[in-house]
C-alpha cells in the first residue's frame, strides 16, 4: 500500500512561502495593478509615446510579478491534492509526479525569495551589461565571446529580452568588448551581481606548446535609466566620434557612419553603440548610457565618502570575483560565496541561476553587516 508522505517537505515550502508573501504584498501589488490599468486605458495614453512606454512596461512587470506568486500558490495546493490522489489511488506514477513538482515548486519558491533580497534602488530595472576583455590575447578576447554568449543564453533561457548595443571585434578570436541590454523585471538586481572580474584557466587552443593559459575579462552592470534627468552634462565635456560599423574581419555591417562613440573628457568614461539604425538613435542611446554611469559613478563618491568618515573603507570584491577551471578538475567557483558548479559547460551554456543566487544572498548578508 503506497504511503507518500511530504508533509513536512510542503510545511517548509509553505512557511518559505509566507514569508515571500509578506514581503511582496500581494494586496498592494493588486492595488498598483488596478491603478496601472486605468492609467493604461486612457484615451489620450498614446499622446505622449514616451509616458505610454513606462505605463504599460511598469503594468505588464507589476502582472508579471503577481502571476508568478498566484502561480505558486496554485501549485502548492494542487500538490497536496495529487498527493492525497496518489495515496487514495495508490498509484506510484502520481507519486512520482508529485516529487518531482515539489522538487520543481522548490526551486520557483527559492527564486521569489531571491528576488525579495533585491531591495535596492535600482534593482528592479533592465539592465545594461558590458563585457571587456583583459590580460590573456587571443585566449582573453574568445573568454569575453564566450562570457557574452553565456549571459545571452542564461536570458534566452528565462525568457528575457535581449539587444546587444554594440560589438567590437578583435582581430584575432573572440571580442574586444561588447554591451547588451536585458529587458526584465530586476534584471539589474539580478545581473550587478556578476560585475566585476572573470578569470578562465584552461589549455589553450591557440598555443601550440599545450600550456596552460590564464585570461581575463572585465564584467559592468548598470542599470536601464528611463530618465537620467539627474545628471547635467556640459556639451564641452563630451566628444563625439563618428565612425562605420563593422563586423568579424572588418567587414562593413552599415553603409553609412552611423557609429558613435562618446567619451566623456573629465573621467575618461568612454561609451560606443553601433546597433541603431541612425546616428541620432545611436547618440541617444550611448547618452543615455553615459549619464546612468556618470550617476552611478556620483553615488559610489558619496557612499564612499560616507564609509572614510564613519573609518570603515574596506575594498568591496578585489579584482577578482569568480574563476572558470576547464583543465583537470572541471570547476566553476566564486570566490565571494564560496559556490562551485562542477560542470563549466552548463555554465557557459547558461546555467547561472545557482551562481547568481548564491550572489544576491551574499550581498545582502554584506550589506545587512554593513
Amino acid at each position: 500500500m503506497l504511503e507518500l508522505d511530504l508533509s513536512s517537505e510542503i510545511a517548509a515550502v509553505r512557511s518559505t512561502f509566507s514569508d515571500i508573501l509578506a514581503v511582496v504584498d500581494v494586496d498592494a501589488l493588486q492595488a498598483e495593478i488596478a491603478r496601472l490599468s486605468e492609467a493604461a486605458g486612457a484615451p489620450d495614453l498614446w499622446d505622449n509615446p514616451e509616458e505610454a512606454q513606462k505605463v504599460t512596461s511598469a503594468l505588464s512587470h507589476r502582472q508579471s510579478e503577481l502571476a508568478r506568486v498566484s502561480g505558486v500558490q496554485r501549485r502548492l495546493d494542487d500538490l497536496e491534492v495529487l498527493i492525497e490522489l496518489a495515496n487514495e489511488m495508490d498509484d506510484e506514477d502520481s507519486a512520482e509526479e508529485a516529487r518531482k513538482e515539489l522538487v520543481e515548486l522548490t526551486q520557483a519558491i527559492n527564486q521569489l525569495e531571491v528576488q525579495t533580497l533585491m531591495d535596492g534602488e535600482y534593482d528592479d530595472r533592465g539592465a545594461v551589461v558590458t563585457i571587456r576583455s583583459g590580460a590573456g590575447g587571443d585566449d582573453a578576447t574568445d573568454f569575453a565571446e564566450m562570457l557574452l554568449r553565456m549571459y545571452l543564453r542564461w536570458a534566452e533561457r528565462h525568457g528575457y529580452s535581449t539587444k546587444v548595443m554594440d560589438m567590437s571585434y578583435a582581430e584575432g578570436a573572440g571580442i574586444k568588448s561588447a554591451t547588451f541590454e536585458v529587458t526584465a523585471p530586476y534584471a539589474y538586481g539580478t545581473l550587478s551581481v556578476e560585475a566585476g572580474t572573470h578569470r578562465l584557466a584552461r589549455i589553450s587552443p591557440f598555443g601550440s606548446a599545450d600550456k596552460r593559459q590564464t585570461s581575463f575579462a572585465a564584467v559592468e552592470v548598470i542599470p536601464v535609466m528611463e530618465e537620467a534627468v539627474e545628471v547635467d552634462i556640459p556639451e564641452n565635456d563630451i566628444r563625439v566620434d563618428v565612425f562605420r560599423s563593422s563586423g568579424p574581419g572588418g567587414q562593413s555591417v552599415n553603409t553609412t557612419d552611423s557609429a558613435v562613440r562618446l567619451t566623456h573628457i573629465p573621467t575618461g568614461i568612454v561609451v560606443s553603440m553601433q546597433n541603431e539604425k541612425s546616428q541620432i538613435q545611436n547618440r541617444a542611446a550611448a547618452m543615455r548610457v553615459l549619464q546612468t554611469r556618470l550617476l552611478l559613478l556620483q553615488k559610489e563618491a558619496e557612499a564612499a565618502k560616507k564609509k572614510e568618515l564613519a573609518g570603515t573603507i574596506t575594498a568591496s570584491w578585489g579584482d577578482q570575483m569568480r574563476s572558470y577551471f576547464l583543465y583537470g578538475q572541471q570547476l566553476v567557483k566564486d570566490l565571494r560565496t564560496g559556490f562551485e558548479h562542477g560542470n563549466p559547460a552548463n555554465v557557459f551554456d547558461g546555467d547561472l541561476d545557482g551562481l547568481i543566487s548564491a550572489g544576491i544572498r551574499w550581498r545582502k548578508r554584506k550589506d545587512d553587516d554593513d
